[in-house]
Order: C-alpha cells, then sequence, then structure tokens
C-alpha cells in the first residue's frame, strides 16, 4: 500500500502518546499522576452548558454558514475589542474546530510550496508538522532559557531570507508559560515592520491566563502597522475550559480570513452549532469564571516553582502565564536506574512513567531535548502528590 508523501515522515502527538501510555496503567488500576495535560481541570462553567442545552431546545441543530453563525462572529469582534483594543469587522472572523483547525486553515491559504515559516523553539508541538502539511518549510529557531526562552530580535533577523512567508508567534507560551511583555513585543515588531511580504500567526489562546496583573499585548497591539498581515487565534478551550467543544477563531484581514473560509467549506464545513452558541455564551456572558480559574493557576504556578527550587539541578523559567512548566532536567542525563541510563528527554518521560507513575511530554515533542513539560492543570494533592514522586525518582538516578 502506498500512503501520500506527506504522511510518511509525520509523527504521531507525544501528548497523546504518553496519555495512551499512562491510561493503560491506569486501567492496570495502578494510580498515575498525569502532568501531561493540556487542558484546564475545570469543568464548563454552567452557564455556558445552560446555553448549549437552549440552544438544543430551541432547534440550533442543524447546519451553520460554513465561516460560522454571524451572532458568534460580532462577539468575538466585541471581545476582541475589549481585550485587545483593536477592532475587526465579523467578515475578519473565521469559527473553526478548534484552535489548531484554525492555524490549519491559515497556513492552508498562505503557503505554497517551499515557502518558510519561522517558529521560536520551545514550540507548541503541532507547529513544525502543520507547516510541513501544508508544503511549507519550518525554520526552527533555538530561544535560550538565558532569554527566557524568548526568540531575540537578532535571531529573529538572521532566520528571515526571502522566502520567508511567515511566523508563528506563541504568547503566553505553551510549553514555557513565557509571557512577551510590551517592550520585548516593540522589539519584536521593530524587525517585522520592514517585511511588508511576512505574515503573523498570533497565537494568543493563553492570553487571558496571565499572572501577576501583567499587562497582555501582542504584536500588532505592539505596533498597529502589522494589524494588515497579522493574523489573531484565538479559542474558548482554555479560557472557558471548553477543550471538548472544539471553537477556535482566527481573526485578521478579510482577504485571508475569506480564503481561509473557503478551505474550511470544502473541508469541515461549519463547527458544531450547538458549541457555536455555546461559546456566544462564553464570550458574552459573566467573564468571573475566568478570574477564579486564572487566580487558582496563578497559585499552583508558585507552589510548582517552589518545589522545583527546591530540587538539585533543575533550571526553568517562571510561567507567567498557561498551565505550564518547562523545566531543564539535562543535568540528570547519563546517571542512571537499574542499569538503564537516561540519555535524553524521552528517555527521562518513559521512566518518570515507569518508575514514578507520572506522565511528563518530553522536550524533545517541543524543540528542546534538555526538559521536559509539567502541566499545573491538576489538583492540589495531586500536584504535591506528583512533585513528591518526581523529586524522589530523580533522587534514584546515580
Amino acid at each position: 500500500m502506498r500512503l501520500a508523501d506527506r504522511v510518511l515522515t509525520l509523527k504521531p502527538s507525544a501528548t497523546l502518546s504518553i496519555n495512551a501510555k499512562a491510561q493503560k496503567l491506569r486501567q492496570m488500576g495502578l494510580r498515575v499522576i498525569n502532568f501531561a495535560v493540556g487542558e484546564p481541570d475545570f469543568e464548563t462553567p454552567e452557564h455556558i452548558k445552560r446555553a448549549a442545552i437552549r440552544a438544543m431546545e430551541e432547534g440550533k441543530t442543524r447546519y451553520t454558514p460554513a465561516s460560522g453563525i454571524a451572532e458568534l462572529k460580532e462577539a468575538v469582534c466585541r471581545w476582541i475589542e475589549r481585550y485587545y483594543g483593536l477592532r475587526y469587522q465579523p467578515h475578519d472572523v473565521l469559527v473553526s474546530c478548534g484552535g489548531k483547525h484554525a492555524i490549519f486553515n491559515i497556513l492552508q491559504c498562505l503557503l505554497n510550496q517551499g515557502d518558510e515559516v519561522i517558529i521560536p523553539a520551545p514550540y507548541w508541538v503541532s507547529y513544525p508538522a502543520m507547516v510541513t502539511l501544508c508544503s511549507g518549510v519550518p525554520v526552527v529557531v533555538p530561544c535560550s532559557i538565558e532569554n527566557d526562552y524568548k526568540i531575540t530580535p537578532h535571531a529573529l533577523k538572521d532566520a528571515m531570507t526571502e522566502k520567508t512567508k511567515a511566523i508563528i508567534f506563541n504568547s503566553p507560551s505553551n510549553p514555557t508559560g513565557v509571557h512577551y511583555d510590551i517592550d520585548d513585543l516593540n522589539a519584536i515588531a521593530d524587525v517585522l515592520a520592514p517585511r511588508r511580504d511576512v505574515f503573523i500567526i498570533s497565537d494568543d489562546i493563553y492570553s487571558r491566563i496571565i499572572f501577576h496583573g501583567a499587562q497582555w499585548a501582542n504584536l500588532v497591539m505592539a505596533n498597529r502597522e502589522l494589524m494588515d498581515r497579522t493574523i489573531i487565534i484565538q479559542s474558548v478551550s482554555k479560557t472557558y475550559a471548553m477543550t471538548g467543544w472544539r471553537i477556535g477563531f482566527a481573526v485578521g484581514p478579510d482577504e485571508v480570513i475569506n480564503a481561509a473560509s473557503k478551505i474550511q467549506s470544502q473541508s469541515t464545513s461549519n463547527p458544531c452549532s450547538i458549541a457555536q452558541w455555546a461559546s456566544l455564551e462564553a464570550l458574552t456572558g459573566d467573564q468571573e469564571c475566568v478570574d477564579k480559574m486564572v487566580k487558582i493557576f496563578e497559585e499552583r504556578a508558585a507552589y510548582v516553582c517552589n518545589r522545583l527550587d527546591a530540587i538539585g539541578d533543575v533550571s526553568f523559567v517562571r510561567p507567567k502565564g498557561a498551565f505550564y512548566v518547562f523545566p531543564d532536567v539535562s543535568a540528570y542525563y547519563g546517571r542512571a536506574y537499574n542499569s538503564k541510563t537516561i540519555s535524553n528527554s524521552t528517555e527521562m518521560a518513559n521512566f518518570l512513567l515507569d518508575h514514578a507513575r507520572i506522565a511528563v511530554v518530553p522536550g524533545i515533542a517541543f524543540g528542546d531535548d534538555r526538559c521536559i513539560r509539567l502541566s499545573f492543570a491538576l489538583s492540589t494533592e495531586e500536584l504535591k502528590e506528583g512533585l513528591d514522586r518526581f523529586e524522589s525518582a530523580l533522587a534514584d538516578l546515580r
């Protein structure tokens, strides 16, 4: 059997692979602490659930326009204006089946064979694969822990060529939790401003999950000259604990959004009608649920960082948003347990799962083999137990 060339080098999601292995251990009756989870551990707020029920009761269960219902597009525009201070029109909005789907649609309509897309590393696991599937070339730019895992203006400028078509910019970051402040953004915008042929895909899905009262900003907010070639990616998944509802948004120049809408119309058609009406309630309803969730994440982040500080030979950047931390555990490479030496992040992840029954995602999946990703979207009890196991397991390596 001959499969398409585009899938032959495609790797399965490392997160899903780890989750599957952890689930298998759980089915065997073993208690596994899952630091690999990439979703809030909170229930979808009740007022959002009730909106979905009303939508079903009112018969809003049929096809919608392929690019999303008008009411939700209008709500997205108001929501963006409220939190970004930027004005868009409903025709500038595409409603998709989650943020990942929105990014894929945008890449499909931007990239031709050989076009380059700059991806700062550590990066979210799917960026390079999606670029490759859309016939582009991922240009990965490693970012050091010394620079808080942020791409520098110099590194960005060096990575840009005449083939550069776009950059994918994610803040707060999955996997590091790093948030670019306005000074960082101004410096990056200064490099991008002269290159009017380069699009910016601004993955902002963690924008509402920011700690210590930090001010939210993205590249367009730093420099309005970038607005006509920036596509904002948003989602209800993380902000409103709605990962399973699968609703995301692409917001940007109407020419790009119209093209991406055509692609969606020929692939998935509209996102789930019921989930769209629930998302409308999420964006326009009571926002107190978000504030409560963020406060808990901030408290958990402080706890996790304090615990990691107490473990020898582990370094990390303190997360300023999202719900991840990305510790460098490479000081333990070369050490062994039961004559089995740990040499990389995949072996470390397997060791932690097999020996300590904790699931983490190997850093190689995010472009940095020195690290592992820990999610703190867990209860306080699970965090304590999991970090106790983590510390004990590292101590067992000799």
